[in-house]
């Protein structure tokens, strides 16, 4: 029998170890509490003072404009690998740790959207997402904290591994037979109605996969039987990257967060309607009435 050096081995066993299920329950994280490795983040449109109330003891405040901020450009850009870095850095993120995202009430779509920055910026494979948020948490028995998370500064460095796309990048996959452009908007939107841009409609080519299917009425994410039947409906092949986009590119995110679930490769066009709608040369339509 061939041995296989014992470093190889080692190395196998560290990836493996690594990757951490996309989506967690409230009790795989209470099993998981005391990994010295496990960070939780707290996020959403919350203030430090929501954080300060109530949060899963130890979980640190994440601020959603540190990784995605508005300007007067546009709303949702990513700071760079050096700013991320200071971030991440000063959330006590490590070369090992584990992040679970865990977001207040029902701020699904910005937590998703600090899911997708997190593997964005290097972390893919280390970030989960505790489905139903705080609340799931509570409901489940398990206890609240008002006391500050107690930690030290991290040694994480960033590294950009794209998970949000351009417009040029839109283009050469509406060109594409190996990708696929997804609006996670509601339909009405996708077909045409007013929204308060400069063009209604959607982008020309791309299919509709509205991200409001893949919650329930408790902010939580679907079961997967359902999960999987909404996307093979409208993306039956896996092999196809799929590029999403929205209004801003925060609610796509929700099914950015459920393609990585199901196995998809997937990203987000940041600039989403707001920057297309405003570049005339670039192509928009509206479902057709056939009535």
């Amino acid at each position: 029998m061939k041995l296989i050096p014992l470093f190889i081995l080692s190395f196998t066993f560290s990836f493996c170890e690594a990757q951490q299920p996309v989506l967690v329950s409230p009790q795989w994280l209470n099993e998981n509490l005391n990994d010295p490795d496990l960070v939780i983040l707290h996020t959403g449109f919350v203030i430090k003072a929501d954080y300060d109330r109530e949060h899963i003891e130890g979980a640190r405040f994440l601020w959603p404009d540190w990784l995605a901020f508005d300007k007067p450009e546009g709303s949702m850009f990513a700071p760079d690998a050096a700013a991320a870095t200071g971030v991440l850095q000063e959330l006590g993120i490590n070369k090992t740790s584990k992040i679970v995202v865990c977001h207040k009430g029902t701020d699904v779509t910005i937590a998703a959207r600090m899911f997708l920055s997190l593997e964005h910026f290097g972390l893919k494979g280390r970030v989960s997402f505790l489905n139903g948020g705080i609340e799931a948490w509570k409901k489940a028995g398990f206890a609240v904290s008002n006391k500050p998370a107690v930690f030290k500064k991290g040694n994480y460095t960033a590294s950009i591994d794209p998970a949000l796309a351009d417009k040029d990048d839109v283009l050469n996959a509406l060109q594409s037979n190996k990708k696929v452009v997804v609006d996670a908007r509601a339909r009405r939107w996708y077909d045409g109605d007013p929204t308060g841009n400069p063009r209604d409609g959607h982008i020309t080519g791309s299919l509709n996969l509205p991200y409001q299917d893949m919650i329930d009425s408790t902010s939580s994410i679907k079961p997967a039987d359902a999960l999987q039947k909404n996307f093979v409906a409208v993306v039956p092949d896996k092999s196809k990257e799929v590029i999403l986009y929205c209004f801003i590119g925060q609610t796509a995110c929700v099914d950015y967060l459920v393609g990585r679930l199901l196995g998809y490769t997937m990203k987000v066009y940041d600039g989403s309607i707001q920057e297309w709608s405003r570049d005339e040369k670039l192509p928009m339509e509206k479902t057709k009435n056939e009535h």
